[in-house]
């Protein structure tokens, strides 16, 4: 699961800097069937990601926050990256992690199975990057190749057999 991880990692940080090349007002487009704009998505990733990653880690106390952060900038989005890169190292990395431990969840009210959260966590980002990816191709902009094969291609796990 590390290495699925880190492509989650990866694929936001590919996205995040493709963005880069767009205008402001770009970054403010959407779609009906999103999350909603491209950098309020970008917001919602990330800040997602620190919130599941501290169900299971002690992490800082300045988590990306929607509300608190609407209008956090690619700037501000990109600093969170190495905190979420280094969350996925600690609980995938290594030492024990019990997928069937029940965790409190204040936030939602209710008691949740870890396997549960870490699915939802695996799965969570790919989700709301193709939102992004939608967005991007309706207006007819070019769409970065965030794939796993493109992760494989970017750490030389895959070539060609010439």
């Amino acid at each position: 699961m590390l290495r699925q991880m880190r492509h989650d990692v990866w694929a936001t940080e590919k996205l995040l800097e493709h963005c880069r090349t767009l205008r402001p007002d770009q970054l403010e487009l959407t779609v009906a069937g999103t999350y909603g704009t491209i950098r309020k998505t970008l917001i919602h990733i990330v800040g997602a990601d620190e919130r599941y990653l501290s169900r299971f880690l002690t992490t800082c106390d300045a988590m990306l926050n929607e509300e608190r952060n609407a209008d956090a900038g690619l700037d501000k989005i990109a600093t969170h990256l190495p905190h979420v890169r280094a969350g996925v190292e600690a609980l995938f990395g290594g030492g024990e992690l019990d997928p069937d431990r029940v965790i409190r969840d204040e936030r939602r009210k209710m008691m949740i199975t870890a396997w549960v959260l870490l699915t939802q966590f695996a799965h969570h980002g790919s989700d709301h990057r193709a939102h992004i990816g939608t967005i991007l191709g309706a207006q007819g902009l070019p769409t970065p190749d965030l794939d796993v094969w493109a992760y494989g291609e970017a750490n030389k796990a895959v070539g060609s057999l010439a």
